[in-house]
């Protein structure tokens, strides 16, 4: 019985993260296929289109990437292919902001402290504002 309760109690949660996140998937990908269209009735087919394609989406994840524990450059892997993946968990980590569900990277532990509230238990909480681009080094 208590396990029910617990699962009625995460799934409003987890449903207004999946909504959070389809709503920051589709706001990105829709405006880059928009743009695609216009590149490609003004200039005809061909790489300044594909470009086109994918110039919302590198600035969308390279912008979401630190808060979600993501480098900048990770951004890039849209001209690779996998881009949609790295952004779709992006999305779902930013989702769920300022508390994370995984672990902060080494340079980013300073920052961070175990939340100890009921409703945000077994969560990481961000304590101060990003400051420069510091957290996003490779170190």
């Amino acid at each position: 019985m208590p396990a029910e309760a617990t699962a009625s109690r995460v799934t409003p949660d987890r449903r207004l993260r999946m909504i959070r996140t389809v709503a920051l998937v589709v706001g990105v990908v829709v405006p880059s296929l928009i743009l695609r269209e216009l590149v490609e009735a003004r200039f005809g087919r061909g790489p300044l289109a594909d470009l086109s394609a994918v110039a919302v989406p590198v600035a969308a994840t390279a912008w979401l990437a630190p808060y979600a524990s993501y480098r900048r450059r990770d951004a890039l892997l849209w001209l690779v292919g996998p881009g949609i993946y790295v952004f779709a968990v992006i999305a779902w980590r930013v989702a769920l902001a300022p508390y994370r569900d995984w672990s902060p990277r080494p340079e980013e532990r300073a920052r961070m402290r175990w939340s100890r509230d009921s409703e945000h238990a077994g969560m990481w909480h961000l304590t101060e504002p990003a400051s420069g681009s510091g957290h996003t080094s490779s170190r």
